[in-house]
């Protein structure tokens, strides 16, 4: 699974998922595109792997249709920007929904727009890999705008690869179980919270985020050329005993 040749842009690239996909990628080769809305971190990153960082306002849709223009026509893109604000059904908001559900799911959406449109400009071919969650596969409490946005993704990305399939760009879903970022830190640091959670894991553990990275870099290999349309589970085993 090596990249040397190939473009990918990160959204979300500044810290936890990926961070970690930019780092192993640049190991495997790949040129670097990363997108984050915090410049310390994109150049911190940037100093480690090189390539070309963009601060970007990706909540908004100019903000990601400018960055995904400044970005150009790369070879891959990974959908990882995302955001939570825990919520209840009946504690939810329209602050937390639009936060959510416009990070999570618009801007997939709009940045995987923006990447096919180039490709099928190009002459076609690609990869997009939409990090979604296992929080759309099972009912976590205070997560329901979460849960909407990553569950949404994945349907999308059935669409998505239906239609773009022609022009011979694969989309695929990746389900990570809790990672600990920091984001996740915040949701699941609370041992009572947690450790019935971790219970149900046989894996025994949470993932980190270089375990996600890895598996993003299998699917957007060529090993994976034939998976598309699917949503692949990195979860220690949680969704399946």
């Amino acid at each position: 699974m090596q990249f040397s040749g190939k473009s990918v842009i990160i959204t979300g690239a500044g810290k936890g998922i990926g961070r970690a996909t930019a780092e192993l990628l640049a190991e495997r080769g790949a040129d670097i595109v990363a997108l984050s809305r915090t410049r310390s971190d994109l150049d911190s990153l940037r100093a480690r792997v090189g390539g070309r960082s963009i601060v970007a306002d990706l909540a908004t849709p100019g903000g990601a249709r400018q960055a995904m223009a400044e970005a150009g026509t790369c070879d891959m893109l990974v959908n990882c920007a995302g955001t939570n604000v825990l919520e209840s059904v009946l504690d939810m908001t329209e602050a937390g929904y639009e936060t959510v559900m416009g990070i999570n799911l618009r801007t997939a959406l709009i940045c995987a727009q923006e990447f096919a449109r180039a490709r099928v400009t190009a002459g076609g071919s690609g990869v997009i890999v939409n990090v979604t969650s296992i929080a759309g596969h099972r009912g976590f409490p205070d997560h329901l705008c979460y849960a909407a946005s990553k569950a949404g993704l994945e349907g999308a990305t059935r669409v998505m690869a239906r239609e773009l399939g022609a022009h011979g760009i694969r989309v695929v879903a990746l389900a990570p179980t809790v990672t600990m970022t920091e984001l996740a830190a915040e949701a699941w640091s609370d041992p009572a919270k947690s450790a019935p959670m971790m219970a149900r894991h046989p894996a025994g553990r949470f993932a980190q985020a270089e375990d996600v990275a890895r598996a993003i870099a299998l699917l957007l290999s060529d090993d994976a050329g034939m998976v598309t349309g699917s949503a692949l589970a990195v979860d220690g085993g949680f969704l399946s005993v």
